[in-house]
């Protein structure tokens, strides 16, 4: 794991709002794509595709809204992620 960044530091679950499409993509259902893995958008709760996914939706709500935080909302995953300092966390 690397670094934390302020952004990242003590983040909990209970810091993220409820998803806001919790079964997948926002953008991806809305366009009836695909989606390989799910992040959840700390400050509004946005459901977006990784990047490893063809429309890396989670990105480009970054890119749009200069929210910094996600996490993984796959089961069994329990990090996020700062986009400003490219860093992975641990959520607690």
């Amino acid at each position: 794991m690397a670094e934390s960044c302020e952004h990242l530091s003590a983040v909990g679950a209970g810091d993220f709002p409820p998803p806001r499409t919790p079964t997948g993509c926002e953008e991806c259902l809305a366009e009836g794509t695909r989606w390989v893995a799910l992040r959840e958008c700390k400050d509004c709760g946005h459901v977006g595709c990784c990047d490893s996914s063809p429309g890396k939706h989670a990105t480009a709500h970054y890119h749009h809204t200069q929210h910094p935080v996600m996490r993984s909302i796959m089961p069994g995953d329990s990090w996020d992620w700062c986009y400003v300092h490219e860093v992975t966390g641990k959520v607690a």
